[in-house]
Formats: structure tokens, C-alpha cells, sequence
């Protein structure tokens, strides 16, 4: 028996589904709920584990529609955009693996913050550095195959790719990290991670019903705008409850 493409790509695609799913319904718990709570820490390492496979699927999904991308999207054979296979790539293939480094990176990264909340440059693995190369390495060729298929979307998107490696930077080697930078840092990978994974279901999931729907940039600006939202508002929240703590009660 041969296992075709389309078949790894579906299996893949299943997988992916169905801890995406989990991703995106356990995100809202630790956002939501009382920080530093028993659920607050059980639901974030379901989060953060869930998008790790959650990502890693999708680099599976990208990599088989990059080999094949007529047999891994067959319903795109008559549509008057994705009927070329090249837009196949540059949209389902490149711009998919791009956001699913940075889903990897981000959760990832967001993990070891809490885990080295006592010395951040700990936060500086090798496989945190690896993450980082590849990164910028998927953000680089998001840019290069916006340019060459025309998709300014792809262009811009990749800037989120570079400035996540260099905040991500700046964190591990801070000189002079204050106490709660690491908490900052957490919120910002987690939430961003969480970004990343409900760009991709708004985008590629409403492209099964209206493909049309993976080039319009407002769907991508509604979750882009909702995390920016929150990671400030936290990031703030917790900036003022620090420094509330040192002011001396008269």
C-alpha cells in the first residue's frame, strides 16, 4: 500500500486540528483567569504544550504542500487565484511554515522565560538559538516570496518574524533585567504564540469555505489587534503592580 502526499497531508492536517483546537480554547483560561493560580499553571503548560504540536504539524502541512501543492490542495484546482500552483506555495506552503516557526519560537521561548525566571540568560538554549536562526531564516524567505509572488501581506507579515528574534534577544541578554522582566517576557511570547495560532485558523481554516479569504488583510488584523491589546494591557498590569510594591505606605 502507498501512502500518497495528500495522505500525510491530511493526517497532518487532522492532528493539527484537533490540538489546535485545544490551543485555542485552553489560551483564553491563563489570560483570563487569576495569574499564578494551580489553574492558571495547568492550563498554560496544556497551552503552551498543544501549540508546540499545534506548530510542528503545520510545518508538516507546509513541507507536503511545498512538494505537492496540486494533490495536497485539490479544491483550489478551479479557483481563479490558487489554480496556480506557484500561489499555492507562496500562500499554503511558505507563509504557513513561516507562521508556524514563529508559533514554535514563541511558545517555546515564552516556556523557558518562566522556567530561568531567576537568571534570563538561561533563557539562551541551543535549541532557543536554533529557534531563533530559523526564525529569521523563515521570516527572511516569507519577505523574498511576498516580493516574488506579488503579496505584500507576506512582505509585512514577516516583520513580526524579526522583531520577535530581536525582543527575544534583547530579553536574554539584558544587562540589568528588573525583577519582573521575565514575567513581561512570558506574557509576550505566550500571547503571541497564541496570536499566530488564531492568524492561522481565521486565514487557512476559512480558505476550505472562501479561499479568497486567506488574501484579505482585515481577517488577519483581528487577531494581530486582539493580542497587541492584551500583551499591553498585561505587560502594563504588571509594570503597575511592581511598582506599587515599592512605595512605602505612610
Amino acid at each position: 500500500m502507498t501512502v500518497s502526499t495528500h495522505d500525510i497531508f491530511m493526517t497532518l492536517v487532522a492532528i493539527h486540528i484537533a490540538t489546535g483546537t485545544v490551543g485555542l480554547i485552553s489560551f483564553w483560561v491563563p489570560v483570563s483567569g487569576r495569574k499564578g493560580s494551580a489553574t492558571h499553571r495547568r492550563f498554560g503548560r496544556i497551552f503552551i504544550n498543544t501549540l508546540l504540536i499545534t506548530g510542528v504539524t503545520a510545518m508538516g502541512i507546509a513541507t507536503t504542500t511545498l512538494l505537492d501543492p496540486v494533490a495536497t490542495h485539490p479544491h483550489l484546482s478551479e479557483h481563479e487565484v490558487f489554480n496556480d500552483p506557484s500561489m499555492i506555495r507562496a500562500i499554503f506552503g511558505w507563509m504557513m511554515l513561516y507562521l508556524a516557526t514563529l508559533t514554535v519560537n514563541l511558545a517555546w521561548h515564552g516556556k523557558l522565560a518562566l522556567l530561568h525566571k531567576k537568571n534570563h540568560r538561561a533563557t539562551g538554549t541551543h535549541t532557543n538559538t536554533l529557534l531563533q536562526i530559523a526564525l529569521t531564516v523563515a521570516s527572511a524567505t516569507c519577505l523574498l516570496q511576498g516580493y516574488w509572488a506579488q503579496q505584500p501581506m507576506m512582505m509585512g507579515l514577516s516583520a513580526v518574524g524579526f522583531a520577535t528574534v530581536a525582543t527575544n534577544y534583547w530579553f536574554i541578554f539584558k544587562p540589568e533585567p528588573k525583577a519582573h522582566d521575565y514575567i513581561k517576557e512570558h506574557i509576550k511570547s505566550l500571547v503571541g504564540a497564541g496570536i499566530s495560532v488564531y492568524t492561522a485558523f481565521f486565514a487557512f481554516g476559512a480558505v476550505r469555505l472562501m479561499p479568497e479569504l486567506a488574501l484579505k488583510p482585515g481577517l488577519w488584523a483581528i487577531p494581530l489587534m486582539t493580542g497587541l491589546t492584551l500583551i499591553i494591557y498585561h505587560q502594563y498590569a504588571v509594570t503597575r503592580k511592581f511598582q506599587l510594591r515599592k512605595v512605602v505606605p505612610k
